[in-house]
């Protein structure tokens, strides 16, 4: 019997080529592992009306982890023109696969190191590295919406007297997505930064948010964030809204180690972070709760490059060393960060992202073959 049980999921598009990649790195280290095939994607949406099917959701209850590679995602108008005939106009709506994932299993903390490998052309500095806490079941992201915007809905928002300006505005020429923020749902991910930033040395945790216009929900992400940071002394807190943190990680991102932040917040900051580092070619996430952890390239499926074994599969590569940190296998961890390290330093194999011509597959069997000699 293998020693780890491991949710496959390539999902869509460039999903299965950069998970194919990875999968030799796997081998390489001597990963023990059962690989258990689960569904997700545009194609059971397509068919089934369900991009994330039943079956996948009970699936991930039996796997120690997941491995997840890229979605297919549209706006409101295109799911449902791409539903099977069969399918339509029975009020099937679209969610995403990976954000349901999330709120279904209360994968509450989205981990996205953001680190600078000596020699990649890409990097807008050298020397960055960076962690991004993205609070992931709250906030913009909850799935809270209403159109049109009428009954008791609309009555509530009456009371309210900065609505007064909207009153005469139809129902059905009004939408509303809410902001919700919980004191439990900041305490935790804060806390997992700050415990982050003891474990590895980082001497700040930056808390992003924008309490000077959003005072009710950043004011109570801001004002939990102290509360906690008073249980970690030897770390110092700093806070930071939003959009001047855009400006200065830009300016002065070799200022900056662990970040916590909320949902829509984060989903930019670690975009932006990543970016200073390669790009989404580079930007390895993982999803994690209590029971279940899911985790990915942060890249989309990239349909137009679909086929041709032409991105790149490192960030895949760093999310399948994440599932290796997560699941107590460090030294393996160590040898494919290693094995990264050294390709992108020699510069022998490069993607097209990367000014190079060499394929998906070659870049993942250049990390494999460095993973056997690198030292560590």
């Amino acid at each position: 019997m293998a020693k780890h049980k491991i949710g496959w999921m390539p999902g869509d598009g460039v999903g299965i080529e950069v998970m194919e990649a990875a999968k030799l790195v796997l081998d390489a280290v001597g990963f023990d592992a059962e690989y258990v095939p689960l569904d997700i994607g545009w194609e059971y949406w397509r068919t089934e009306g369900d991009a994330l099917p039943q079956r996948t959701v009970d699936g991930l209850q039996q796997v120690d982890a997941a491995l997840f590679g890229a979605i297919t995602s549209m706006p409101k108008e295109e799911c449902q023109a791409a539903l099977a005939p069969e399918l339509r106009r029975k009020g099937l709506t679209y969610r995403s696969p990976i954000v349901r994932m999330r709120q279904v299993f209360d994968l509450y903390t989205n981990l996205r190191p953001c680190k600078a490998y000596a020699g990649n052309p890409l990097n807008f500095q050298d020397g960055i590295d960076m962690v991004v806490f993205r609070e992931n079941t709250e906030g913009l992201y909850a799935g809270v919406e209403y159109h049109p915007v009428e009954g008791v809905i609309r009555d509530a928002l009456n009371q309210h007297p900065n609505f007064a300006r909207f009153a005469d505005v139809p129902p059905d020429e009004m939408a509303i997505t809410t902001r919700i923020i919980t004191r439990s749902g900041a305490e935790r991910i804060v806390r997992a930064a700050f415990e982050y930033a003891k474990k590895h040395g980082y001497p700040t945790v930056t808390i992003v948010e924008k309490p000077n216009v959003l005072r009710e929900t950043s004011g109570l992400f801001l004002r939990t964030a102290r509360e906690v940071a008073r249980e970690f002394p030897g770390i110092e807190m700093w806070d930071t809204n939003i959009d001047a943190m855009v400006m200065w990680l830009v300016k002065n991102p070799q200022n900056y180690g662990v970040i916590a932040t909320s949902n829509l917040f984060g989903d930019v900051v670690s975009d932006l972070c990543a970016q200073l580092v390669g790009g989404l070619g580079f930007a390895a996430a993982g999803n994690i709760g209590e029971k279940v952890a899911v985790f990915e390239p942060t890249h989309g499926s990239a349909p137009k490059y679909a086929g041709q074994n032409k991105v790149n599969p490192i960030a895949c590569i760093l999310a399948a060393k994440m599932m290796l940190d997560y699941l107590g296998e460090e030294d393996m961890a160590v040898r494919i960060d290693a094995a990264v390290t050294s390709v992108i330093a020699e510069g022998k194999v490069r993607t097209y992202d990367m000014k190079g011509t060499d394929s998906t597959l070659e870049m993942g069997a250049a990390v494999a073959e460095a993973c056997g000699h690198v030292a560590v």
